[in-house]
């Protein structure tokens, strides 16, 4: 083992940010109501997979926005990091084990204290024994061999492979380490709050890492061990995972300070030039704690809501222009999609939710690769969301960004008082109750709850009879959920 001075610089830069588009995607919350979904990492088959921290199970879902759950089979085992195996599994850490699940969603355990894991040069998996204080190997047959840390240092948090043949690791309150696979370590002691978060290995050929809880640095690390430190413009975040993005830039999670919105993604460049972009959250009480973050096989950054959240993120650098007017509206709204930079006469397809989903439009571009096209606007839940068109030769995508408000649908929408009605409610939070109200005298006439998009219809929607002493002419009816939103409007008429 060597301990090696680390040459450290400190370099504050920001720059003005590009345009990007941020969708999310709600769990279908199978196990748990509240899943918390972690760590992700892209799957050998095109998807990507994330630990549920809460609801105690792993995450599937494709560039299309579908999700699948796999519960764990040990109880209160609390998953957090995953990363693609050498084997085609996936791999992954959890309280007592280190599991493996294959594509198909078996799972097999071994017992190990581990947090951080990833694949190594040799075939195996390399994992940090945290709160042991070592670096471990695991074979993809489980065979386990540890490598004790000097004491003394900091513990072990997150590691990666580097482009040196070795494998690299973060240290809570020392810096970092890297070790040979024959388990030769050497330490770089960096900054006394710097290694508590995630590294990765950067286009640039260096180590990448973030400070982690408490702290608000990105740090650059050559293979020598010259580290240089970055500083996020806002100084109130809390950076977390990182990745290398398709644009030749760093991407990571920032946690917000003190769980207050708004949570973000941040962007830096080899250069060290910061931008960061807010998470769309549906609600003034709702925080997004962005945890982890990955490249998917579709070129788009995916990441992870945090331990305390129910959705996952894309993030998409659109390569052509796309908009929607208007910008925000309800269940089946009038839309018109307006589009240009995608290649002169190809077909350019809006996708429902990511690309590869059910198809909401197709244009044909014009000479000029422009496109004009209408739609209805499909089942969304409350708040933000994007739509995606992606030209089918060209492969260029563009972003659109829409707010889905909340809307009741009556049947019938008149009769004398004593009329049996069906309502129906789109536009709401995902798995809210919502009470729907008749508005004068305010009376609650009964109460349902939204699915997965924030609806109830058919079979569940919501039966209800007017008020005897309704009122003749329009009534307001109303749905909320009592969290802060925007009332869904729905409109009867007493004769």
């Amino acid at each position: 083992m060597k301990i090696a001075a680390a040459l450290l610089l400190i370099v504050p830069a920001l720059a003005p940010a590009q345009q990007i588009g941020i969708g999310m995607y709600s769990l279908p919350l199978v196990n748990n109501g509240t899943p918390g979904p972690y760590w992700i990492a892209p799957g050998p088959d095109g998807a990507l997979w994330f630990t549920e921290t809460w609801g105690n199970s792993i995450g599937r879902i494709t560039t299309a926005g579908k999700a699948t759950e796999y519960p764990l089979p040990t109880p209160g085992s609390f998953p957090e990091c995953i990363t693609a195996g050498p084997d085609g599994a996936l791999w992954f850490t959890e309280s007592g084990y280190i599991g493996r699940i294959t594509t198909a969603g078996a799972i097999t355990q071994y017992p190990a204290v581990a947090l951080g894991i990833t694949t190594g040069p040799d075939g195996a998996l390399w994992f940090t024994g945290s709160t042991d204080n070592f670096i471990g190997r695991i074979t993809t047959s489980g065979v386990i061999t540890e490598y004790p840390l000097p004491a003394g240092n900091g513990y072990p948090v997150y590691i990666t492979a580097g482009p040196d043949g070795a494998l690299w690791f973060t240290e809570a309150g020392a810096g970092f380490g890297r070790i040979t696979t024959a388990g030769v370590f050497t330490l770089y002691p960096v900054a006394p709050d710097m290694g508590q978060g995630a590294i990765t290995t950067g286009p640039d050929g260096a180590l990448w890492a973030t400070g982690g809880a408490g702290t608000d640095m990105i740090a650059r690390i050559t293979t020598a061990g010259v580290a240089t430190l970055y500083y996020t413009p806002t100084g109130q975040s809390w950076p977390l995972a990182i990745t290398a993005g398709p644009d030749g830039a760093l991407w990571f999670t920032e946690a917000p300070l003190f769980n207050e919105p708004p949570g973000q993604i941040g962007r830096i460049t080899t250069a060290g030039v910061i931008t960061e972009y807010p998470v769309p959250i549906p609600a003034p009480f709702y925080a997004s704690v962005p945890s982890g973050i990955a490249l998917g096989s579709d070129g788009e950054l995916w990441f992870t809501e945090g331990t305390g959240g129910t959705q996952i993120g894309e993030l998409v650098v659109p390569t052509a222009n796309l908009s929607v007017n208007p910008p925000d509206g309800f269940y089946r709204s009038n839309l018109t999609f307006s589009g240009s930079g995608f290649a002169p006469n190809e077909t350019v397809l809006i996708y429902y939710q990511g690309i590869g989903s059910n198809v909401l439009a197709s244009a044909t571009a014009d000479a000029s690769g422009s496109i004009t096209v209408t739609a209805q606007a499909p089942q969304s839940p409350y708040g933000p969301r994007i739509f995606l068109g992606k030209g089918q030769n060209s492969g260029k995508v563009g972003a659109a960004n829409f707010s889905m408000s909340p809307h009741l649908v009556l049947s019938p929408n008149s009769g004398p008082p004593g009329t049996t009605v069906t309502v129906e409610g789109f536009g709401f939070e995902f798995y809210s109750g919502v009470g729907v109200y008749w508005n004068n005298p305010r009376t609650l006439l009964g109460n349902a709850a939204a699915d997965l998009y924030g609806a109830f219809s058919g079979s569940t929607a919501l039966t209800i009879t007017v008020p005897s002493d309704a009122s003749p002419g329009v009534n307001e009816i109303f749905g909320w959920n009592g969290r802060g939103q925007p009332i869904g409007p729905g409109s009867f008429t007493v004769q």
